[in-house]
This record gives structure tokens, sequence and C-alpha cells, in this order.
């Protein structure tokens, strides 16, 4: 019987996790009822057998402690086997994703998160599709973005209109990062062995067949979004840096303008000093002129820096994450 595997990163999600387990494991039980309107596998034979992978990203609520109960008596009554790992401290989703993956035991993976922003009832149909098909992912993106603040939402769409420009790598304008993998594409996300890690490049920079599935979005029914305005602007910059050189090439392009409009103005000052001798008047210009061309050279230095600032993490080689406690029955290595 095929194992399936599912991946969920945690992160002071005690309000919520309750509520993705019920869910989950009413669709794992409707998946396996024969008498359920449920989208089903070819054959009986055919249902996986589930696991949960919980990764707590060092939560500082009472995330460990609900996932240590999953593991304890009477929680023998769940329709999957759950299996959780806990960080020493908050290293990312991306670390997350991560541990999770290289836990993950399955034939096939998934990745989703446990906000419920991610829904487990799409799961049957996600799986019925990939092993009907050829294809190594099923992945989903947001068709919508119902609930978000205006603010937020523009500034998504534009970071996905800038990257797809930029980049070589496709990422898909409302990616999510619930998606259904075979196990050859796990194997190829684990071995990249980068500690500056954005998931969305990575999934399409390992290639394998793809198939995007839409949803409309859903928002959480309990507990608050750990991101804010900043630190998605963060995770954009880390995105198009991990993923495109195109800033140092804008950077060494608006070098080269700003020299040849340099070479012009002083062109123009020095036929009007000729023609019509020195004013004194102009200086408020000649101050506009030097805090642009200061901006401009500030602005390069930033691009450069946080190449240079990634590539600096990288050849310090630390891990991504560490592990402080695991569930009892973890076999490290085995599948």
């Amino acid at each position: 019987m095929p194992l399936l595997s599912i991946v969920v990163p945690c992160y002071n999600e005690q309000y919520v996790l309750p509520l993705f387990v019920e869910e989950l494991s009413r669709v794992v039980r409707s998946w396996r009822d024969p008498e359920s309107n449920i989208s089903r596998t070819p054959s009986p034979g055919d249902i996986p057998e589930v696991e949960v992978i919980f990764v707590d990203d060092g939560s500082i609520d009472g995330t460990l402690a609900f996932l240590k109960e999953l593991t304890e008596e009477p929680a023998c009554n769940l329709p999957f086997h759950v299996r959780w790992v806990s960080f020493s401290r908050n290293f990312g989703k991306e670390a997350g994703l991560l541990a999770g993956l290289k836990e993950a035991r399955g034939d096939f993976v998934a990745t989703m998160d446990a906000d419920m922003q991610d829904p487990p009832s799409l799961l049957p149909s996600l799986y019925l599709q990939l092993i009907t098909s050829d294809y190594d992912n099923i992945a989903t993106r947001r068709v919508s973005r119902t609930g978000e603040p205006p603010i937020r939402s523009a500034c998504a769409r534009l970071f996905y209109r800038i990257v797809s420009h930029i980049s070589q790598t496709e990422i898909v304008d409302g990616a999510r990062d619930f998606r259904l993998m075979r196990r050859s594409m796990v194997d190829a996300i684990i071995s990249m062995p980068e500690y500056n890690r954005f998931s969305k490049g990575i999934f399409g920079w390992v290639g394998f067949k793809t198939k995007w599935v839409a949803f409309e979005n859903v928002e959480r029914p309990a507990g608050e979004s750990h991101w804010n305005f900043w630190s998605l602007l963060l995770y954009a910059i880390d995105g198009i840096v991990a993923f495109s050189t195109a800033p140092l090439s804008i950077a060494s392009i608006a070098g080269v303008l700003l020299c040849f409009v340099a070479f012009v103005a002083l062109a123009f000052i020095l036929v009007r000093t000729l023609l019509f001798g020195d004013p004194v008047d102009g200086w408020p210009s000649l101050v506009c002129i030097i805090v642009f061309l200061g901006g401009i050279q500030l602005l390069c230095l930033g691009i450069m820096g946080q190449y240079l600032a990634k590539t600096y993490l990288e050849t310090k080689r630390r891990p991504p994450y560490i592990i402080r406690e695991q569930s009892p029955d973890h076999r490290e290595g085995e599948r």
C-alpha cells in the first residue's frame, strides 16, 4: 500500500491546530469510506496510508504540547500516523519545510500550512490527479485574495509580475506551498544544500512536470497570520536575490546611464560657461543632482550587499535548523 506523507510546518498555531487535525481526520476517514462522495482513487488498494509530520518552528505557545498529546494515548484513534519535530528556536518556514521533507518516508509527499488556508479537502483530488497521470507534482494556486488587505494583495501581485520577468525560474502568481509530489521530486529538492532557501523558486527550479490547480482563497478560522508587510517584503527580496541576478545588471546599467547623463551635463555647463559666463545661481538644482546620484549609488551598493550577504551566509555552512526534540518513534533515515 502506498504511503502519503503530509508535511505541516507550525509556528504558534495552538488555536488552529485542533481544527486542522479534526478536518484532516474527517477527510481521511471519508476518503476510505466506499460510500462517500469524495474523489476516489481507481481502486481501494490505491488509497494510501497517511502519515503527518508536524514541524514545530520554535513556537512559544502551546503548539508543542498539543503535538505531544497527539502522539500519546488516547490519540491512537486518528486515521493517520503522527510524528513531530521541534526546533531549538524559530528558524523560519523554509527550514520547517526542509526538515519535514527530510523526515517524510512516503512514496508521495504533500506540503501544506496548518492555518486551514490550504484546504485538506483537496488532498484526495490532488492524489487522484497525480497517480492517474504522468505529472510529478500537483501544485495549487489561489485565484483570489479575498480577506487580504488591499495593499498586501497589490504588493504580492507586483512581486510575482517582477520576478516572472527577471528570473528564468517559473514562479506562478498566487502559488501556494500546498502541493503533492512524487518521491523523485522530493529527493531532488532535498539534494539542494543551499542555506538561503526560497521554496517557491526551488519547486520551479528542480523542474519535473507540474500541473496547477486553482482554488478560491480561504481565510484563517482561528489565530493570526505571522506574516506582516515587512516580513513579506524581506521574503520577496530573498526570493528575487535567490533566483535572479537581474538586480546586479540593473545596478550596472544604472551606473552607465548616470555616467552618460553626467557627461552630457558637464558638456552643457562647459558650453554655457563659455558663452554666458559662470552664473552663481543654480545651486538648488545642483543639490538635487548630488542627492539623486548619492541615492543611486547607495541603492547599487545595497543590491550588491544583498548578494554578498547571501554568499557570506552560504560560506559559513551552518545547518538550516537544529532539532531540539522529536517524537519518540522517530527513526532517522528510515522511509
